[in-house]
């Protein structure tokens, strides 16, 4: 299919960089300089929704920034697959932008202007993966998110902080130039080209590539992109913990570990293929090797009392059943797996809403001192609840539909390993979710709580967290949009 020129892709990726200069050049009037990203991430968003009716009607857009050699090029392009994403991260950045300006002030947390810039920064480098045309923009890209979101790990500068902030960039960066930078190389030198396929089925290499090249460069891209939280390469999202919860909501639900399993399942489908991972049987071990960090993450986050660990590592177990869907290579698995991507963000990105509104109302951050806040916050945590639904895969809320496609696809694929590892992580999910929500509206108030009833927090929290929640069961009754793009992938 040929693509067609269009230059709002360039325009969408330049909105939040323009953003963040703005947000630098008002930083001492704090209303003007959350208006100035307000406005970046409004833009943004319109220029990526105003895209939907051409890539619905079977178009690729594109854009050629420049060309470096033949074959090389930095592009752009907009398809079914990067729309997934891209509206997904643009609209929750707007909600985002709201909820940020009510934490910070909340707190009086020092260099917002600092946090708001590299906030901005990371959604360019986010929408930029999400329409890079070709292996070698997807990695400019992702390293720019990587080097921006730095700050804002570290954005406390204490020495949690910092080291927070060393672990995130060792494993993030070492394992892209590590990983993913030769295996690129490798990839021109063999097929002269590092632009993605137009379809999931062909691949880019060559037919005569063996079967040792083929499987060690999948290896290096499925581990070099360790954004996406597969383990022993997950120990930088725990770490990054320490950031305000803005940022852990940025890095967890909007962007980082989105960009992570994009770029992975954008490279297994349109750089190898299904035909060829078929073939080299790639798929299912991929999906058995994930379903390790799907139930060790599942039950480490059992052993947590932090709000935020336990939520952390609840993402690493998640992230991997957008991997383990595109694994099973059947279209109901591969569906629910891209859908994830989208149903995910809006439950995940409620969760640390909530976890950032209770610390903001109670300063506290540990579960077994939760007890009885959710009589005196019932938005706060009637959105937790319903967010945790999602993730545990109940109807009628958002991750159902993501869990029931895969449950499909395993199914399809014949793998009663993995119909297992489904309905145990499950099992795990609720393990973990359920006591949060009876603790906080069933629990005894603590005799210091029950003296001095705390309340919800400012609605510029409260507001955000509980639109998430409702848009969360809004895709779980009407889930057509980002199924509408996942179906149109496959072939």
């Amino acid at each position: 299919m040929e693509s067609v020129p269009d230059i709002r892709l360039l325009l969408a990726v330049l909105a939040p960089l323009v953003g963040a200069g703005a947000v630098m050049a008002t930083g001492r009037r704090p209303n003007l300089r959350e208006g100035c990203s307000l406005a970046a991430a409004v833009t943004l968003f319109a220029l990526t929704a105003s895209l939907v009716p051409e890539v619905q009607a079977g178009k690729t857009l594109s854009w050629t920034v420049f060309r470096l050699l033949p074959g090389l090029t930095v592009s752009l392009r907009a398809d079914a697959m990067s729309m997934v994403f891209a509206l997904s991260a643009s609209f929750l950045w707007i909600v985002a932008v709201f909820y940020s300006a009510g934490y910070m002030r909340g707190l009086q947390e020092h260099a917002q202007t600092r946090f708001n810039t590299c906030f901005a920064l990371a959604l360019f480098g986010a929408i930029g993966c999400a329409f890079a045309d070709n292996l070698l923009t997807l990695y400019l890209f992702y390293e720019i998110v990587s080097v921006c979101t730095y700050p804002l790990v570290a954005h406390h500068q204490d020495a949690e902080g910092y080291e927070g902030g060393r672990k995130y960039m060792t494993y993030l960066t070492a394992t892209a130039k590590g990983l993913v930078l030769p295996a690129m190389v490798l990839i021109y030198v063999l097929t002269g080209t590092l632009d993605f396929a137009q379809d999931i089925r062909s691949g880019i290499l060559p037919a005569d590539c063996g079967r040792a090249v083929v499987t060690g460069l999948y290896i290096a891209c499925l581990l070099g992109f360790a954004k996406n939280g597969i383990m022993p390469f997950h120990h930088w999202l725990p770490g990054a913990m320490v950031a305000p919860t803005p940022v852990s909501a940025l890095l967890h639900a909007v962007a980082v570990v989105k960009v992570g399993v994009f770029s992975t399942v954008r490279v297994m489908l349109y750089v190898f293929g299904v035909d060829r991972m078929e073939a080299f049987n790639l798929g299912l071990p991929t999906a058995y090797f994930v379903s390790i960090t799907i139930l060790v993450a599942s039950v480490i986050a059992l052993t947590k009392d932090n709000l935020k660990a336990r939520l952390a590592y609840s993402t690493v177990s998640q992230l991997s059943y957008v991997i383990l869907g595109v694994a099973l290579l059947k279209p109901a698995g591969i569906l629910g797996g891209v859908v994830h991507i989208a149903n995910h963000a809006f439950s995940k990105i409620t969760l640390f809403f909530c976890a950032g509104a209770i610390y903001v109302a109670t300063h506290k951050k540990n579960i077994s001192e939760m007890s009885g806040l959710g009589r005196v916050m019932p938005f706060t945590f009637g959105a937790f609840a319903v967010a945790s639904l999602s993730m545990i895969g109940a109807p009628p809320v958002a991750g159902f539909v993501s869990k029931w496609y895969l449950l499909n696809g395993a199914w399809d694929a014949g793998s009663t390993g993995i119909l297992v590892v489904l309905l145990a992580s499950t099992l795990l999910n609720a393990a973990y979710f359920v006591p949060v929500v009876y603790r906080g509206f069933f629990g005894a108030a603590s005799p210091e709580d029950a003296a001095h009833p705390h309340g919800e927090a400012s609605a510029a929290m409260v507001i955000p967290l509980t639109l998430t929640a409702a848009i969360s069961v809004v895709i779980g009754f009407y889930p057509d949009l980002f199924v509408q793009f996942a179906k149109a992938i496959l072939p």
